[in-house]
């Protein structure tokens, strides 16, 4: 390991050595247990930022990877790879968790089971940070499923299932009412559908590329692309290969665990959901956009500008789809979950947009991690603001609170900073980042994932404005006025909560102001990457051509704005308008409503068709297999065996005479035996 890429290693190595040692440390105290697990999650930090200067340097020291010999037969290495997209995103990953974690001191504190806690939450971000520092394919998929053991684990971490817990960890209502331990085997089974895809495009294209390797994927990429193109594999092959971040970054169709997802803590939702586990979906798409767009623009593989497209439109679609649901939410985490969704859908557009232009390497690049960036900031603030906000109150819902303003005003002032990056109001960094994948999408003619980007733009600032009215101001929630009688007092938070979403809302406010600043700065080090990133300097100079802005864009953005804004202020803000009138004057608005809040039928469709009957088949699959099966060839096997031993015991009469003349028969026989062996019989 050389100094160069000391960092790299050690980023992703200390956490996984740090949940190792998370029970050794409990037996020392439990104080000692909690702060450790905090200082291993610095140390991933630190060792992180050590990667900064290799951006900032002149020339950049960027774009190299150190491996070591792995799997010998196969021709695998075990290396990092050290270069904008890693550093870029380890940092994101890193620093936010780090805040998450210090977070976790007091949200979590005498929580049962915390040693269980802090030894899976290390373990992620280690095998988070493992995903993205791999130079190949293969080493990225164990931090893949490193991720998604320890999201199975966190998400049903109060597996109990109290219904005790109804108002502090169940998700949902009515007949999509559930509990952690079934949020968390959801989420493990739909990410799984999409993990057995991406691995059968993993194998597919070792088949004929012979490497894992990213670098020598691109380098290849001539023979290996080409060759699967002629055996009609390399559609397939890359489509299977977009199933894994479908179902990692909960993208449809493969979107509805992420919802059921907030059964878990809060803290684990903010790092699922700001910075790592739906971020590896995105971060894996922007690692091989550059080899699928070299395929595309230079090797001349004319079927990946499908894979392009159906990225896009999902990452569309899916962002309008969530956007819908999250205006009629009650629960002000699966608010922000549906967010989440949503806004990973813009990231996916960018990617996919920006794959099927000819100079888009670079403007996908900047533009999906632009928004990544600006999104990790500003959805981990408003998840950990709600955490707050749901412990003060001491329930999930919406309607149990309200008028919170007066008893929370830090974190009323972080949440609107964070809020109104989630909204795009300028100058926070939702806006430059939202305008930036507009335009990438316009620019590459996908004018369907444009409209519906732009729709989206207004439905996501009127939900932001409705849950902030619906938290912080009006009349006071039903349990809160109980909680004043003497039940419980609401106030603000310890300072170790919320000083790190007051952190991130603030960065989420001076990304905004250096907003311009901060795109041209990544697509100045994307454009430095991208000789290296194509391999061919003639097209090499084109991707590092700007894309312009379409003067278009940034008013229609705006207009998206004020028209999503302003009634969801007057109305849940203001006070000044009257939403149940208007769904007792109109029956559409009515079954529109209906219709958002149950998910678009698609969660119960999926019920349906796939857990319901599979539940019945696995209970008449154990009463005839498992009781009528194997338990009657048991109980069968058992009474044979004890019917001999009944028959053979009759010869062990207990008799001494009868036991001699065995004795004597016995002997005569052996002795006959013997006879007939020595030649003498």
């Amino acid at each position: 390991m050389s100094i160069h890429y000391m960092g790299a290693w050690l980023c992703w190595i200390l956490p996984m050595v740090g949940a190792v040692l998370t029970p050794a440390l409990a037996k020392i105290s439990s104080r000692v247990r909690d702060y450790g697990a905090v200082v291993f999650s610095l140390l991933a930090a630190v060792f992180t930022a050590t990667l900064i200067p290799h951006l900032l340097s002149k020339p950049p020291s960027l774009y190299n990877s150190e491996s070591f010999r792995w799997i010998e037969p196969m021709n695998v290495g075990m290396g990092v790879i050290v270069d904008p997209l890693s550093i870029i995103m380890a940092n994101i990953v890193a620093w936010i968790s780090f805040l998450i974690m210090v977070y976790s001191l007091r949200y979590m504190h005498e929580e049962p089971g915390l040693t269980r806690y802090w030894f899976f939450m290390n373990f992620f971000i280690g095998s988070m940070l493992l995903l993205v520092m791999a130079d190949n394919l293969l080493l990225m998929f164990f931090g893949w499923e490193g991720v998604g053991i320890c999201s199975y684990a966190l998400i049903g971490f109060w597996y109990r299932d109290s219904k005790d817990d109804w108002l502090k960890c169940w998700v949902g209502e009515g007949d999509e009412a559930y509990p952690p331990s079934h949020a968390g085997m959801k989420a493990f089974v739909t990410t799984r559908i999409g993990d057995v895809c991406l691995l059968a495009a993993i194998f597919m294209i070792y088949a004929y590329a012979g490497t894992f390797s990213y670098s020598e994927l691109i380098r290849t990429a001539s023979h290996w692309a080409t060759a699967l193109s002629g055996a009609g594999l390399l559609l397939p092959a890359s489509l299977l290969f977009l199933m894994g971040p479908i179902g990692k970054s909960a993208q449809f169709p493969l979107h509805e665990w992420l919802p059921d997802a907030m059964a878990g803590p809060t803290s684990v939702s903010a790092l699922i959901h700001a910075a790592t586990m739906v971020k590896a979906g995105v971060y894996l798409i922007a690692r091989v956009l550059p080899i699928f767009w070299f395929a595309y623009h230079v090797v001349g593989v004319t079927e990946l500008s499908t894979f392009f497209t159906v990225t896009a439109w999902i990452g569309a679609f899916t962002a309008f789809l969530a956007a819908t649901q999250a205006m009629v939410s009650t629960e002000i985490k699966k608010v922000l979950a549906y967010s989440t969704v949503s806004q990973i859908g813009y990231m996916f557009l960018a990617l996919g947009a920006g794959g099927l232009l000819a100079n888009g390497l670079v403007e996908g690049l900047t533009s999906g991690m632009f928004h990544l960036m600006s999104h990790a900031a500003f959805k981990a603030s408003l998840f950990l603001a709600a955490g707050s906000v749901i412990h003060a109150v001491e329930s999930r819902f919406m309607y149990h609170m309200g008028g919170l303003k007066k008893f929370m005003p830090l974190t009323c002032l972080f949440m609107w900073l964070a809020a109104l990056s989630l909204a795009g109001v300028p100058p926070f960094s939702g806006f430059w980042s939202k305008e930036s994948v507009l335009t990438v999408s316009l620019e590459s003619g996908l004018v369907g994932p444009f409209v519906l980007g732009l729709v989206t733009a207004a439905l996501t600032a009127f939900y932001t404005i409705r849950m902030m009215g619906l938290t912080f101001y009006g009349e006071k929630g039903r349990r809160k006025t109980e909680h004043e009688h003497g039940e419980h007092e609401i106030k603000e938070a310890s300072p170790i909560m919320y000083v790190p979403y007051g952190i991130l809302a603030v960065a989420s406010l001076g990304i905004g102001f250096i907003g311009l600043w901060m795109e041209d700065a990544l697509h100045h080090v994307f454009s430095v990457a991208a000789p290296y990133y194509s391999l061919h300097s003639s097209m090499a100079d084109v991707a590092v051509e700007a894309v312009a802005a379409p003067p278009l864009t940034l008013p229609l953005a705006l207009a998206m704005l004020v028209i999503g804004g302003v009634p969801a202020y007057l109305i849940y803000v203001r006070k000044k308008l009257d939403t149940s009138a208007f769904l007792a004057k109109s029956m559409l608005l009515r079954a529109l409503s209906t219709f958002f809040y149950n998910r678009w039928y698609i969660n119960k469709m999926y019920y349906n068709a796939f857990v319901y009957p599979l539940m019945a088949s696995a209970s008449g699959l154990y009463k005839w297999v498992e009781m009528k099966g194997f338990e009657s060839a048991i109980r069968g096997l058992a009474f044979s065996f004890a019917g001999f031993a009944s028959r053979l015991r009759r010869l062990q009469t207990g008799f001494l005479n009868y036991n001699l003349i065995g004795i004597l028969i016995g002997l005569l026989v052996i002795a006959l035996m013997l006879l007939k062996v020595g030649g003498l019989w």
